[in-house]
């Protein structure tokens, strides 16, 4: 029987891992990739991987708030039937912070908001695009709201959201800034209907790391093993603990652009460009103007984040459990993109840190913190560049050597939890099939 192996204990692995009973060989020494909960008491900077007893902590998570949208129902049953999942309705706006003013998410179905000088012209433009053909990120959100729109939002925001890249990038990810012009006109002048693609989403009631540890227990899962190398020819890995495994085939859901390079092949094309996010976890006593949505964009910060999330504010749990009846605290995650290769250094994240909670401060949504803690998340979101194969090209690739890229990561792509989930059930499956048939 050949030998089958997957690469990564995040949400996709450990679902491949479930049907197909393939060993898994996660880095970290717990599962669930950047989709893990954590803990940390007041005044303490120590993680705590397993919710105490006391619930006396702040619930955070490594990568920001990872939100459960989209997905078939089999995968969402799935879900449930390992962490019981609760049902949220989606509660975001805009946050104008110099003018501090709220508009409701999606900006373009809210106009209503606006000046009215602003709506009249937004309304022209979003009417009678200029722009035939866009070729990058930036010329995409100019044709479909006009100039009016882009200078007010979508530009300052897509700038910080991107680290600078929206203008060189092709256009991607289009449901995320939906446009239906009669939705527009209606929301210029009444409420209309909420749409997107997480109007709706789900959150395990018990966190995301109890998901990740029911589902693990049902693996055949091996911790701390890093992958440093993986020699194609002689189907042999290569771990940072000096051990080494034979295989013959992988299923592989690391960034795609690491697994190229440890597998040591070359993609006769130019990389696609990906950002990193480091992801500011911080809880504290609520401030008197903390609003009670569950995120907000904002395009004009000071520090440079582009978004704020207030995990307790989709559930109570995730701040301690004295306070959850006195709704006296708050749990936010705020995250700022940065190019690759521009990891700051310790100081600069810290100096960073300082400025954020004076920033947050000055908008009211809190008073004294008492836990702050960053996560450095290298591969965060994927672009790709204008007219690029290099994808697909590097996808083909690896699978000539019986390497499979899967994944969010692995096929560098944007999507949910829900969706990953059913590629690692695609992929096991499929490949369980096929194992049977010889």
């Amino acid at each position: 029987m050949r030998k089958c192996i997957i690469l990564g204990g995040g949400v996709t692995g450990l679902s491949a891992g479930l049907v197909s009973k393939f060993p898994i060989y996660e880095a970290k020494n717990i599962p669930g990739g950047i989709c893990s909960s954590y803990y940390m008491r007041p005044k303490s900077n120590r993680k705590i991987y397993y919710e105490p007893k006391d619930q006396e902590v702040y619930r955070f998570e490594i990568g920001g708030g990872h939100w459960i949208f989209g997905g078939d129902e089999e995968v969402i049953k799935l879900i449930n039937s390992f962490s019981k999942l609760k049902k949220y309705k989606r509660k975001s706006s805009v946050f104008f912070s110099e003018k501090n003013q709220y508009v409701p998410f999606p900006l373009q179905n809210n106009l209503r908001y606006l000046d009215k000088n602003i709506i009249s012209k937004a309304l022209a433009e979003i009417s009678s695009p200029k722009i035939t053909n866009p070729t990058t990120f930036s010329d995409f959100l100019e044709k479909n709201f006009g100039k009016t729109l882009n200078d007010l939002f979508f530009a300052p925001f897509h700038k910080k959201y991107t680290a600078g890249l929206w203008k060189k990038i092709a256009p991607q990810d289009s449901y995320k800034s939906p446009v239906d012009i009669e939705m527009i006109k209606e929301g210029a002048v009444g409420e209309v209907s909420e749409s997107g693609y997480n109007a709706d989403f789900f959150y395990p009631e018990k966190g995301l790391d109890e998901f990740s540890r029911n589902i693990s227990s049902k693996c055949n899962i091996k911790y701390n093993k890093k992958v440093i190398k993986i020699d194609i020819n002689d189907k042999r890995i290569l771990f940072s603990d000096g051990t080494y495994l034979k295989y013959d085939l992988i299923i592989s859901t690391m960034p795609l652009n690491k697994l190229i390079n440890i597998c040591g092949l070359k993609v006769d094309e130019k990389e696609d460009p990906h950002t990193s996010t480091l992801v500011l976890n911080i809880g504290a006593i609520k401030g008197n103007a903390c609003p009670d949505d569950h995120w907000l964009y904002i395009p004009d910060s000071k520090s440079g984040f582009y978004r704020i999330g207030f995990y307790s504010n989709v559930d109570k749990m995730f701040i301690p459990r004295s306070s959850r009846s006195l709704n006296d605290k708050v749990s936010i995650y705020v995250e700022r993109a940065y190019l690759n290769k521009n990891k700051p250094s310790k100081k600069e994240i810290k100096r960073y840190e300082e400025k954020v909670i004076k920033e947050i401060q000055s908008y009211g949504f809190i008073k004294d913190v008492e836990v702050v803690d960053s996560n450095w998340i290298e591969v965060a979101y994927t672009w790709s560049n204008i007219n690029s194969k290099w994808r697909e090209k590097a996808i083909n690739l690896l699978g000539k050597y019986n390497v499979i890229s899967t994944g969010r990561y692995g096929k560098w792509k944007f999507q949910g939890i829900a969706d990953s989930i059913k590629d690692g059930l695609i992929v096991g499956n499929k490949l369980i099939n096929e194992m049977a048939e010889k």
